[in-house]
């Protein structure tokens, strides 16, 4: 329940923020700098580090990997559809497309499935949404920024600078050496301020007022990232596949999570449409509170 409180705590925390006016108004780059470079490659170390991967768990590990596809290619057919922006259909991808898997995921896997659950969850996190985020997620970013019209050795070259992913590298190469005690506990404290000030970062961007403008957009976003999505992969993992049993349940349950910090910090670090970003992220955690139980209900017969 705390970490349910955080949450909410420091969204608000940043509405109250701008709406003072203590601060100035690049604070939000700075959040996201701090995200990007150190919060996300701090968490990458300690869990990619900690990770024992199994052949049986492809499942879970190409989730991510799978919804990702799914949902760039319904975005971008959105997008030529509606004629949106290229920034907008961005914006769409990075955020309909990649979940919550650790800050939302994890809470809601030990309150349904039990602390055992915890590892597949991780799996799916760092294997799956982070490493996703870290190449194809920047890929699109690049790709569909204002102004850019990147070729791909440029692309190529943001991935491999990425921090991240440089931090994801770098975790697996220390695999069979353990890290000394005190870098641990560096490492973990770093990380445990991505949620709170990524929130923060959100919050202070987050303008109510653009709903009107943009309802259509979120209502369809939303439902591919918390309805769709989940839905499709149900019926390859389980319909398609034959999979079953708790691991699947876990994944299908991580795939309907509510949208990605981290993806939404690196779309805003792109200009792809903050307002709806923010949006997204800002409606869609309280929404998936409620679309999550039915999710797990509805999962109870695979």
């Amino acid at each position: 329940m705390s970490h349910f409180i955080l949450l909410g705590v420091c969204f608000l925390l940043g509405i109250v923020l701008r709406r003072s006016g203590r601060l100035p108004d690049n604070a939000p780059t700075v959040f996201n700098g701090f995200v990007v470079h150190l919060s996300l490659p701090a968490l990458t170390l300690v869990y990619v580090h900690e990770l024992s991967l199994d052949p049986a768990l492809i499942f879970p590990a190409l989730m991510a990997w799978v919804l990702f596809g799914l949902g760039a290619g319904f975005f971008w057919w959105l997008g030529k559809a509606m004629k949106l922006d290229p920034a907008t259909t961005g914006a769409l991808i990075l955020t309909g497309s990649l979940g919550n898997t650790s800050f939302i995921g994890l809470p809601m896997i030990e309150t349904f499935y039990g602390a055992q659950g915890l590892s597949i969850g991780i799996l799916i996190d760092q294997v799956g949404s982070y490493f996703v985020l870290s190449t194809l997620g920047i890929a699109v970013a690049t790709t569909l920024s204002a102004g850019q019209n990147p070729g791909v050795r440029s692309i190529a070259r943001k991935i491999v600078s990425f921090v991240p992913f440089q931090a994801f590298i770098l975790a697996l190469i220390l695999t069979p050496f353990a890290y000394p005690a005190w870098l641990e506990d560096v490492l973990r404290r770093l990380g445990a301020t991505l949620v709170p000030i990524a929130l923060v970062s959100v919050g202070y961007q987050l303008r109510l007022s653009h709903v009107q403008g943009k309802a259509q957009l979120i209502a369809i976003g939303l439902a591919f990232k918390l309805i769709i999505g989940p839905a499709l992969i149900l019926g390859l993992f389980v319909g398609l596949f034959g999979a079953r049993g708790e691991v699947i349940q876990i994944t299908i349950f991580e795939a309907a999570m509510a949208p990605m910090l981290g993806a939404s910090i690196i779309a805003m670090q792109h200009d792809l449409d903050p307002p709806l970003v923010t949006l997204m992220v800002g409606i869609g955690i309280p929404l998936s509170f409620f679309t999550l139980p039915a999710c797990w209900y509805v999962l109870q017969g695979v």
